[in-house]
């Protein structure tokens, strides 16, 4: 700063002129200007604003009355119930870490995360007992307290759970005087990245970034006061988007949702007459692909979100068919979920369809309030030109990205090196600046928008006694966009079959890990030994490879 500068001097920040940013302050106002607006419906159940603001505050202060408070972490496995939505801002409210775990995980994996974060509470429900009965086991003394979310649409599992969530929040005080963290910059979650080379990695976001990302989807979507929004997409998934805390700035509706199917689906955008939905393409080609009764009566457009690979021409034709109207996000979970957004320009309009999905399908350009996403020249450094064939790595830069991998600083100095955060995925600039994914780095396969990674089921395989060699990688699937498949090479005089060789995975895997298709022959190798994988993604690709 310049000596003397007028401009500094004496004009210093005061509780008048800074608030640290946090998202929890659109829950309080939420509650205050729309008290009586709908904020959950799940199933018979409504919980308007101010009734959800004072649940969300008696779980701060029975947390708080527990001892958990900032530094400590509260671990939520849930699906897309009233609970889960009341978490994202009870648990920060408390000043503890909100650390939303994948429901589709195995209990290696899910123990390994409880140890890690350190969580001090779990919050679940009998759903998944089985895997978390499992998990808690590894902890031994290290596990947390155990708050069971009783559903009369889930079979209890006797001893269960230390208490029930209904319990903790009567021990609550629904005028709780909570606080808005002392700087932005401290940790509201912990989520953690589907592992690549190991474990997995925990990614830590703070209040600015969750504030400005919430706001960044109100208006990058143009959303409107009010919208009546489907929770189809997981909220353990990069918090939701960050949905739940966008539903509180505008004061939506969330209608709630246990599972995906169609057949729930429907009826509740007919009956609540749903505006807003995200997902990854799966969902969608599910809800095209449906039965057309299903459908009937229901005569009004949705907005839908989609992320991923580029949605395929026949999604956005029959999304189109169906009345859903696609946009086009890109992201990760060291950016909040999404962060860059193919926006649409008025004159793709008026092209073809097949054009138009060419352009949708593009990962496009920075978020409004993300400061910039480019394609960099590994080597260099430099961007690349913008001339839509020259390959780079996708980077971001700006406050809506992670503060860092929890406990791993090397990760941390990799993935910020530069300057920028670097996502791993590879990709081009075209002329218009607007970013195109070409493949992805360390052959990661997203199947039904989860990361799997192909060295974790290569690890696998090459477990089992008959297995000389193996590679995995990507098949294309109409329902999930991607599945694993693998190429093995047996053992001289080694026999195993294929039926026999999926079940041996399955006891180690994620059963969405778990290889799809197997087949049988010498892999191919360079002179060095290498893997040729670009040869196996070509077999998965074609007809021979996959009937």
């Amino acid at each position: 700063m310049k000596a003397g500068n007028p401009y500094e001097l004496g004009l210093d920040k005061n509780p008048a002129n800074y608030v640290p940013l946090s998202p929890l302050s659109f829950l309080a106002r939420s509650a205050q200007v729309y008290p009586r607006a709908t904020a959950l419906i799940y199933g018979p159940s409504r919980q308007d604003w101010r009734s959800t603001y004072e649940r969300c505050r008696r779980l701060a202060s029975a947390l708080a009355g527990r001892g958990i408070g900032a530094g400590d972490t509260v671990a939520v496995m849930l699906p897309n119930v009233p609970a889960m939505f009341e978490a994202h801002f009870g648990v920060p409210m408390s000043g503890a870490v909100l650390n939303t775990l994948n429901t589709r995980l195995d209990a290696e994996a899910i123990g390994f995360m409880l140890d890690h974060g350190q969580a001090r509470v779990l919050i679940t429900d009998c759903e998944f007992a089985p895997v978390l009965q499992k998990a808690l086991a590894m902890l031994g003394s290290r596990r947390p307290l155990v708050v069971r979310v009783d559903d009369p649409d889930v079979p209890a599992v006797p001893g269960f759970g230390d208490l029930g969530y209904e319990q903790l929040l009567a021990e609550g005080d629904p005028e709780f005087a909570w606080s808005l963290p002392a700087d932005e910059w401290d940790a509201i979650a912990l989520n953690y990245t589907s592992g690549t080379t190991g474990n997995p990695k925990g990614v830590v976001t703070h209040h600015r970034g969750a504030y400005l990302n919430a706001a960044n989807n109100v208006i990058a979507w143009t959303l409107p006061h009010h919208p009546v929004y489907l929770w189809t997409l997981p909220m353990f998934h990069c918090n939701g988007w960050c949905f739940p805390w966008t539903m509180a700035l505008v004061a939506g509706a969330s209608v709630c949702l246990r599972r995906v199917d169609p057949a729930l689906i429907y009826p509740l955008i007919r009956e609540h007459r749903v505006s807003h939905m995200c997902g990854a393409p799966i969902v969608y080609n599910m809800l095209i692909n449906a039965p057309a009764h299903l459908r009937a009566g229901i005569d009004h457009k949705i907005a839908g979100l989609i992320a991923g690979a580029a949605p395929p021409l026949a999604v956005i034709e029959g999304c189109e068919a169906a009345g859903i109207e696609l946009t086009h996000v890109y992201g990760l979970t060291e950016v909040y979920g999404p962060a860059a957004v193919c926006a649409k320009q008025q004159e793709w309009q008026e092209l073809p369809l097949e054009q138009r999905a060419q352009r949708n399908g593009r990962q496009g350009v920075a978020y409004p309030l993300q400061e910039a996403v480019t394609v960099l020249d590994p080597k260099t450094g430099l961007e690349v030109p913008a001339d839509g064939t020259t390959m780079g790595e996708v980077c971001f830069r700006g406050n809506v990205v992670m503060k860092g991998y929890l406990k791993n600083p090397g990760a941390t100095a990799e993935a910020f090196d530069g300057g920028w955060f670097h996502t791993g995925d590879l990709a081009v600039r075209h002329p218009d600046g607007y970013v195109k994914i070409t493949d992805r780095s360390k052959d990661i396969i997203i199947s039904g928008g989860e990361n799997i990674s192909s060295i974790e089921v290569e690890d696998v395989l090459h477990r089992h006694p008959a297995v000389l060699a193996a590679a995995v990688v990507a098949q294309p699937d109409e329902k999930w966009g991607e599945v694993p498949c693998a190429f093995v090479e047996l053992k001289p005089g080694a026999k195993v079959d294929e039926a026999e060789l999926v079940e041996f995975c399955r006891g180690m895997l994620a059963r969405f890990k778990v290889p799809k298709r197997i087949v049988f022959g010498e892999v191919p190798k360079t002179s060095t030994g290498k893997i040729q994988k670009f040869m196996l993604r070509e077999r998965a690709g074609s007809r021979s490879a996959i009937e």
